[in-house]
């Protein structure tokens, strides 16, 4: 029986244009920034191929795929301080989703899958200078559909999006939990319903109170509580996530799903420099608690960029660790650095009774284009599970500024499983090395 994957789902490619997604088209100014309202675009095409296919199906070897996804996010966003003390402002977006070809290589989409839907719909007030002892904006409170993360690795959004292929039941695919396709690009990442209280700022000493609710089949339509202290200073900074699960759709459940209402998560995390200029150092560890006992899962990982060397050359390690029967909830890439290519999103489960090993070098000849090369070692801990999803991948990509809208994304990868589907792995026709190529568009306005 083959053990659901449910990966992180957005790309170190797709989080890295985060930022530029940030851009807008400014259509109203008042008085210097006083009121402004922006028009937002977010867009992505991408290619897809692997000479390998992980669909758990003898007859579709030796597997060989090709797919296409895409998707366009528009709307509207704005703030205004003439309403009474502090801003308020607020966001209204769509998004468009759909997949194509032959549906992507670990049976989620189909190849068939359009959607649009609304994506964002919320309001929110900050404080400005009106409670002086917790700073400028030292109360945020925000609702309705929007993005929510939490740094660390337990809440990151709510990005997951299966397709008609989508199966936890094998030999049932039903399409309950369709979302629409573009499952690797995922960019449906707000939640249904939330509503996000953020006080004392960045500074000193924060924290933040939320509720979130999903409405995402594929995540049961968890609904859960969650609470963030942290201790921010210019070196770093130290703080504790809890996150209590407060329901689940039982429609929806499958695995151990029905367990995240009453679960309980803690953890301590810290990242920052240390003082050491052009260093980067990030931990994370966690501890679950659901009837079937507790369960464990951290990460730890350290970098340093040749600031003053060409091309700026910079390296990283990361080690992470899940053990056998850890829930990911809402975890997505480790401070926006993917798990890998082929291994996170196709090739079988990476987020419990896993160890991972990985190492990134990357170089920016200029500032438009950073050449990355990722190197992943992945070990199954223990060997009680039908499968064994132990394997080793390499991924070759770059990100290129064609404009200040425009970037290419392509990449390269070759995933090597210990196993293939007829000795406990997943893997379409041999335990050989796969070939893995995308190539991706992204558009922000």
């Amino acid at each position: 029986m083959r053990t659901p994957h449910y990966a992180p789902l957005i790309s170190l490619v797709a989080l890295c244009t985060l930022g530029p997604q940030a851009q807008a088209y400014e259509l109203y100014n008042e008085d210097d920034g006083a009121t402004v309202l922006n028009a937002d675009l977010w867009a992505g095409f991408g290619w897809f191929g692997s000479e390998k296919n992980y669909l758990a199906n003898p007859q579709e070897e030796p597997g060989r795929m090709r797919w296409q996804e895409g998707f366009a996010k528009y709307g509207l966003n704005g703030t205004t301080d003439k309403i009474g003390p502090g801003s308020i402002y607020g966001g209204f977006s769509l998004i468009s989703t759909g997949s194509w070809g032959d549906g992507d290589a670990g049976a989620i989409t189909a190849g068939n899958e359009r959607r649009t839907a609304v994506e964002d719909a919320y309001l929110g007030w900050k404080s400005g200078d009106l409670i002086p002892a917790l700073g400028t904006d030292g109360v945020d409170f925000s609702f309705g559909r929007q993005l929510v993360t939490v740094d660390g690795f337990l809440i990151t959004d709510d990005g997951f999006a299966p397709g008609k292929a989508f199966s936890p039941i094998p030999g049932v695919a039903d399409g309950r939990f369709n979302r629409g396709g573009a499952f690797y690009l995922g960019p449906r990442l707000a939640f249904g319903n939330t509503a996000v209280l953020k006080l004392g700022g960045t500074e000193g000493l924060h924290g933040s109170l939320m509720w979130l609710k999903s409405d995402n089949p594929g995540q049961s339509e968890t609904e859960v509580a969650a609470a963030t202290i942290d201790y921010t200073t210019p070196i770093g900074s130290i703080g504790s996530t809890y996150v209590h699960g407060l329901d689940v759709n039982e429609r929806y459940t499958f695995a151990d799903r029905s367990e995240r209402k009453g679960m309980d998560i803690y953890s301590i995390r810290g990242q920052g420099n240390a003082g050491i200029e052009n260093a980067d150092f990030a931990f994370e560890v966690a501890r679950e608690e659901k009837r079937s006992g507790s369960q464990r899962a951290m990460f730890f990982d350290a970098g340093y960029t040749f600031a003053d060397v060409k091309w700026q050359p910079a390296v990283s390690y990361r080690y992470s660790r899940y053990s056998e029967g850890w829930d990911f909830l809402f975890q997505g890439g480790f401070r926006k650095r993917y798990q890998g290519e082929v291994a996170a999103n196709y090739a079988g489960s990476v987020t419990s009774n896993m160890q991972i090993n990985d190492v990134l070098f990357s170089v920016q000849p200029t500032d438009k284009l950073t050449l990355n090369a990722m190197y992943f070692h992945y070990h199954q801990l223990s060997d009680r599970d039908a499968q064994d999803f132990s394997a080793r991948e390499v991924d070759l990509y770059l990100d290129w500024m064609v404009t200040d809208n425009i970037t290419l994304s392509p990449l390269v990868g070759f995933y090597k499983p210990k196993k293939w589907l007829e000795d406990g792995g997943l893997q379409s026709g041999s335990a050989s090395t796969n070939t893995y190529l995308q190539f991706i568009v992204w558009v922000t306005f």
